[in-house]
């Protein structure tokens, strides 16, 4: 999937497709047929850029509902020929989550667009899981006999059959079509997912990798094989070594890690950090001078992972190097440092919004460390990130950051992010936004009524105009 083209945060579609709370707000006052032109275009053209940990689909099926917005440009989208050619879950995976919400909250439009598309469509398997939540017994098991007519009555059908009971996110049309009478249905069901154990049991028998009798040499051999063949295994393979490396291997181990192969020396060093052993650092040092990126992201990642009094004093050495050590340096002070490291956190955090923009990888840590260390004067660099930051994800990290540093959060920010697309986000919200706004009144209430809202979110808002909450 390609990266998505994201629009300037001051539109309505960039806020649309940030799923910024402002979004919601400004949609509800533009011209309807603009609002849902934008909507539309967010849902068939997938804005985000990690689908598996941001939250776009109740956001958008929410204002569906409150423009009263029709599917048909869905429809179109579902049922389009590319359907057959473009069988990514990214080209539809939204815009049938987006239909299991509506159906949720009653759009019968939607029920049915999701069964149709069940049917036929190529992504059958994402909307059978929604209907799988959502649709009554006897609609599920009318869909049986078209869902498995897509799977050839042969080997290579069975054994499609069998991966598709056995990789079902939701279980019930499975279960409720192994009870139908019909030999063609329930039998070739039940054969399908006993196959599927018997295929689960098999791998499980024949284990691969490290053994416990192997040498620490034989797991930095696989940790290089690995690499080899474009698997990165440092991880694992240090985890190994703590299986089977005892105090007199240490000598090899630090060879290893300072003049080894690139899949033995990220092994090594991982090993190493993970044991707090005292030669690691001067280690992890010598290893991001390596032209290996390999071994360079290896030694970082070990040293970040490291949690002791002496990494957090070599963090302190090195946040002033113009390097990927001194960023890294700066990330472990944003998450362990204490009070007198808030100028060189907040120095990281400026220099990564004006080196790398508001969507650097690294942000993520040290926006967490502004507000951990409540770092007052980094409000105006955290409300940049707010603003324009196309991560949802890292919004909402922004969001908790200037709730505990900036003390216009609850009368500005915070009003807003109570329309936000991450319910995390919707929490933090729910506890500061200043009540004396009509309009948080009537959020807060909404959402406490609103059966898909998610528990932490109404907890948040009961503690609020809850009966032992402070009057509204």
């Amino acid at each position: 999937m390609f990266d998505p083209v994201i629009a300037p945060s001051g539109t309505l579609l960039g806020l649309l497709q940030r799923g910024r709370g402002d979004g919601t707000l400004h949609a509800l006052t533009a011209p309807r047929h603009e609002a849902l032109a934008a909507l539309d275009h967010c849902v068939l053209n997938d804005p985000r850029h990690d689908w598996q940990v941001e939250n776009r689909s109740l956001y958008y099926a929410r204002l569906y509902l409150d423009l009263n917005g029709g599917l048909g440009e869905i429809e179109r989208h579902l049922f389009d020929s590319e359907d057959v050619l473009d069988t990514e879950d990214s080209r539809t995976g939204l815009a049938l989550a987006v239909l299991g919400h509506l159906a949720s909250y009653g759009r019968h439009d939607a029920l049915k667009l999701l069964r149709d598309y069940a049917r036929s469509g190529a992504n059958w398997a994402w909307a059978l899981d929604e209907l799988a939540l959502r649709d009554d017994d006897a609609h599920l098991r009318a869909l049986a006999a078209p869902v498995l007519a897509r799977f050839p009555a042969d080997a290579e059908g069975g054994a499609e059959l069998a991966a598709a009971v056995r990789d079902a996110y939701e279980p019930r049309p499975w279960r409720l079509w192994e009870e139908d009478p019909r030999p063609e249905i329930g039998a070739r069901v039940r054969a399908a997912r006993e196959q599927g154990s018997f295929d689960r049991w098999q791998r499980q028998m024949r284990p691969s990798g490290p053994r416990p009798g192997w040498s620490v040499q034989a797991v930095l051999d696989w940790a290089q094989e690995g690499l080899d063949r474009g698997a990165v295994l440092h991880v694992p393979a240090a985890r190994c070594l703590s299986a089977v490396a005892g105090p007199e291997d240490r000598p090899q181990i630090i060879e290893a890690a300072r003049d080894g192969s690139d899949g033995a020396r990220g092994t090594a060093l991982r090993y190493l950090a993970d044991a707090q052993d005292p030669a690691v650092l001067d280690l992890i040092e010598h290893a991001v001078e390596s032209p290996s990126r390999a071994v360079v992201d290896a030694a970082l990642e070990a040293f970040e992972r490291m949690r002791s009094t002496a990494a957090v004093e070599r963090a302190r050495r090195w946040s002033y190097r113009p390097d990927a050590l001194g960023a890294a340096a700066g990330r472990v002070l944003a998450c362990r440092g204490g009070a007198q490291d808030s100028k060189p956190v907040l120095a990281a955090l400026r220099e990564a919004v004006r080196g790398e923009g508001p969507d650097a990888p690294t942000l993520w840590s040290l926006v967490d460390g502004a507000g951990r260390l409540g770092i007052a004067c980094a409000a105006p660099v955290l409300r940049h990130v707010y603003r324009e930051t196309a991560s949802s994800q890292l919004r909402g990290r922004a969001a908790r950051a200037l709730a505990a540093t900036d003390p216009s959060f609850a009368v500005g920010f915070a009003v807003e992010c109570l329309w936000d697309c991450e319910e995390s986000t919707r929490e933090v919200a729910a506890r500061h936004a200043e009540t004396g706004d009509a309009r948080v009144v009537n959020r807060l209430r909404r959402l406490a009524a609103d059966p898909a809202e998610e528990d932490e979110v109404q907890t948040a808002v009961r503690s609020r105009i809850g009966p032992d909450a402070p009057a509204v």
